[in-house]
């Protein structure tokens, strides 16, 4: 599908300078310019590959000042702000992209499932029993929603999610590839035979509206009650959120963190990657924590900022990092001393 340059600006509510009439039908980065492709500027330090692209169209700000010659090819959207306005066209360059309600033939659909209006179902997608589907929602292939789940409106499912029974997903909810919700929590119990029995895990998940789940991650079903992700929160790829774990409202996650049984995140936190959180914790809102720390203990100050392993404070923390990196010359400057003082031993005793 093609867009000409008038089309664009009317969309953003931008000028153009140049061509108008000129056609793109694809996107690309402003160093890898191509012709009938739209890009962007609006980091400055890529600012020079403005002189050189071969892309037909770039949206810049209103305020760029070109300080020489642009490619004569070259047409320009001016808007009021660059990135958000290519942000815009993302999102509907990706909405066009999108497959059409339906339900492929190959769908297995249970007759006591409910699916709302303008839904899109792929191949291979089982819809188990009780299930109920918003409407404007779309499952990918190979996806399946266990017994009782229900799904609210405008909500997406890529290619292989699996959500078990019972569970409750918001509106306008994303689960990406590999995405599980609902499996059993890690509950066994020590016996007399010294092994480990099972505990039933009979709860569910709930999934509040405009969350985000990376692919390969998987969130536990709670033992009792339930495991919940508040609205807004954003989770990376590769996170595991065990049993009855609550997450606070817009708490970002990086990749690789694990988030043990029963720990109470706050709102507004940031998590960087690869952190472990031991459970039965607190977590205060605003809390940020620095990538591969672990966290053993309660944080009950918001906005406090932690890290390492195990983590304290910030500032504590990078006074002793200093101390650590120095630790080589310390223990060089300690040996010489004891030397010294040798010496003067050995000289008393003469």
């Amino acid at each position: 599908m093609e867009f000409s340059a008038h089309q664009i600006a009317e969309l953003l509510g931008g000028t153009v300078e140049g061509n108008g009439d000129v056609k793109v039908s694809s996107l690309c980065k402003i160093e890898e310019g191509r012709s009938g492709a739209l890009t962007f500027l609006a980091n400055p330090k890529y600012t020079g590959y403005i002189y050189s692209t071969a892309a037909s169209i770039a949206i810049v700000a209103h305020e760029f000042v070109a300080e020489q010659s642009l490619p004569e090819t070259l047409t320009l959207v001016r808007v009021a702000d660059a990135y958000g306005s290519f942000s815009k066209l993302l999102e509907a360059y990706n909405q066009l992209k999108q497959p059409r309600p339906g339900i492929h033939d190959s769908a297995i659909i249970a007759p006591t499932a409910s699916i709302g209006k303008e839904v899109y179902i792929g191949p291979l997608v089982h819809l188990a029993d009780g299930v109920v589907i918003g409407d404007g929602c779309k499952i990918y292939s190979g996806s399946f929603v266990g017994e009782g789940t229900k799904v609210g409106s405008q909500s997406v499912m890529f290619a292989g999610v699996r959500v078990y029974a019972d569970c409750i997903i918001g509106n306008h909810v994303t689960l990406h590839s590999g995405v599980v919700i609902g499996g059993d929590g890690f509950g066994f119990a020590p016996n007399s035979e010294n092994n480990y029995s099972k505990v039933p895990q009979i709860g569910n998940v709930i999934i509040e509206d405009h969350v985000e789940v990376g692919a390969n991650t998987a969130i536990d079903r709670a033992t009792l009650g339930s495991t919940i992700i508040r609205k807004g929160v954003k989770l990376d790829n590769l996170i595991q959120v065990a049993h009855n774990v609550e997450i606070g409202e817009n708490t970002v996650i990086a990749a690789q963190t694990g988030i043990a049984g029963s720990t109470k995140i706050g709102a507004n936190c940031m998590i960087g990657g690869q952190v472990g959180i031991v459970g039965h914790l607190t977590i205060a809102d605003g809390t940020k924590i620095a990538a591969q720390s672990g966290i053993g203990k309660d944080i009950r100050e918001p906005n406090t900022i932690v890290q390492g392993s195990p983590a304290f404070g910030i500032m504590d923390y990078k006074k002793s990092y200093v101390g650590f990196i120095k630790l080589p010359e310390l223990m060089q400057q300690i040996a010489e001393l004891k030397q010294e003082i040798k010496k003067l031993k050995d000289q008393q005793q003469a």
